[in-house]
């Protein structure tokens, strides 16, 4: 994908970076009211409007419950207490899909590597792409841009792709703004409490 703006990693890695911390973000533990946004296939379907998968499609219905358990696999990239333990999800992830990388050039990402054949299913081919844009990322030795979301009260998971790592807040509950004004908030009954007389 040819634009001004350099990529810290090639389009096809960055997407999947993006896809996993969606996925793992449609978890109801990330939704403050609860509610799981992968809970039915046309869930599934807008999700794969935004994240195309050349996986093989069949069964909707079965399709939607192994998306949604890897998600809990997904997550766990981001609670590791080390990059040695991320490594080891990754191979086991990379195992389970029985990936075979080979170069392969379609839309406009130009030359990459797939290591998941086009006939498996859907989750499978999910789970390589991922575990793929998570070996660019450790290689890279940039996995501290795999993060949790700094509100206090939230769960999310992102990732950052700022050029001097400096996102702290995920894209799913407008965190950074409701921190902001909670923040000013504080500091306005602050400012009036020490200008209340007495």
């Amino acid at each position: 994908m040819k634009s001004g703006v350099k990529m810290l990693f090639t389009s096809d890695v960055e997407a999947s970076l993006r896809q996993a911390t969606v996925l793992v973000n449609t978890l109801p533990v990330h939704d403050p009211d609860g509610v799981d946004s992968l809970s039915t296939t046309d869930d599934l379907d807008v999700f794969l409007a935004e994240f195309p998968t050349q996986g093989s499609r069949d069964d909707p219905d079965r399709e939607l419950v192994r998306m949604r358990s890897l998600r809990r696999h997904l997550r766990r990239l981001w609670e590791v207490e080390s990059e040695d333990e991320a490594v080891e999800i990754v191979n086991e992830m990379l195992r389970r899909g029985r990936a075979l990388p080979q170069l392969q050039r379609h839309d406009d990402y130009g030359w990459h590597i797939h290591a998941a054949s086009d006939d498996d299913p859907l989750w499978s081919r999910t789970e390589v792409d991922v575990a793929m844009a998570f070996v660019e990322l450790l290689r890279a030795d940039e996995f501290e841009r795999v993060k949790r979301c700094v509100a206090e009260d939230c769960e999310a998971v992102l990732i950052d792709l700022s050029r001097n790592r400096s996102k702290q807040y995920c894209d799913t509950g407008n965190c950074g703004n409701r921190t902001n004004v909670r923040a000013y908030r504080a500091r306005q009954a602050e400012t009036q409490a020490i200008d209340l007389p007495g």
